[in-house]
């Protein structure tokens, strides 16, 4: 992604947009962490903080931003919805101030629910 100022050019990286949204996704309420899929086994693993972005997809939008998709898994007994839009307001708000990139869509998918 590449933005174009008076001074010159900044590039930011698809892997750092994906490091903010997945830190800012984990630190919502309900949430366990993200997850990746096993190619394996088919279940879904919750990924420690320094991989976090492994459970974080980050395309470039036709228009100039980007479409950001998120696999988490949530804790049991909360209401997804409510999470997820939560989750969606925080993401949306750390990549847009830090980055300076528009975010025109974020979607998540519930890929597994924890007691622990």
């Amino acid at each position: 992604m590449t933005i174009h100022t008076d001074l010159g050019y900044i590039e930011i990286t698809q892997e750092v947009i994906a490091d903010i949204a997945g830190y800012a996704a984990s630190s919502c309420f309900g949430v366990k962490g993200m997850t990746v899929r096993s190619v394996s086994d088919g279940l879904a693993h919750i990924l420690r903080l320094e991989n976090q972005r492994r459970g974080v997809k980050v395309r470039e939008a036709e228009d100039g931003g980007v479409n950001i998709d998120l696999h988490i898994a949530v804790e049991h007994g909360i209401n997804i919805t409510s999470v997820c839009r939560s989750m969606i307001q925080e993401v949306r708000y750390h990549v847009e101030r830090l980055t300076g990139v528009d975010v025109k869509n974020i979607d998540i998918y519930v890929e597994s629910i924890r007691t622990d």
